[in-house]
């Protein structure tokens, strides 16, 4: 290879313990700064912290040797666990879900926000274009309908 070619880039998924993504980016984000500002290329061109995905931060790195280098005695960070991935698989790991396609009118939903948050519903009507729900509380002595966003909500009971 010439020294003018460009390795492709590959992205790796690193194990981290669960709710320290961010702590093991940060000191990656470090280390990669401090070999740069001595004129070192450590390869990595991105660093990910998904939200919602625990336990793992992505790496976006031509150099997967540097990549070990720079997790090396990070206490969150397991470099026996360094995953290869498709970018399809990250993007299908990251994309949020629709969840508007898989409520109907009828079925029972958990309220996860807001004032009524951990109450059970029924699903009464669907605005798709605003994005809302009209549900009746399942916990209330008396039927009362309320109006709530889409994303307050999960599917099951």
């Amino acid at each position: 290879m010439s020294s003018e070619s460009k390795e492709a880039t590959s992205i790796y998924a690193v194990k981290t313990t669960a709710g320290r993504e961010l702590d093991v980016a940060l000191i990656v984000e470090r280390r990669i700064l401090e070999a740069l500002s001595k004129g070192e290329s450590t390869g990595v061109k991105s660093i990910l912290v998904a939200p919602g995905v625990r336990g793992y931060v992505f790496v976006e790195t031509s150099n997967p040797t540097e990549l070990y280098r720079l997790l090396s005695n990070i206490k969150y960070a397991s470099t026996q666990r360094i995953l290869k991935i498709a970018l399809s698989e990250l993007i299908g790991t990251i994309k949020p879900r629709e969840i508007l396609e898989e409520i109907n009118v009828g079925d029972v939903v958990e309220i996860t926000r807001g004032p009524f948050r951990g109450m059970k519903a029924r699903v009464v009507s669907i605005d798709k274009s605003k994005n809302i729900l009209t549900v009746n509380l399942l916990e209330a002595t008396f039927s009362i309908p309320v109006t709530i966003p889409i994303n307050y909500v999960k599917k099951g009971g």
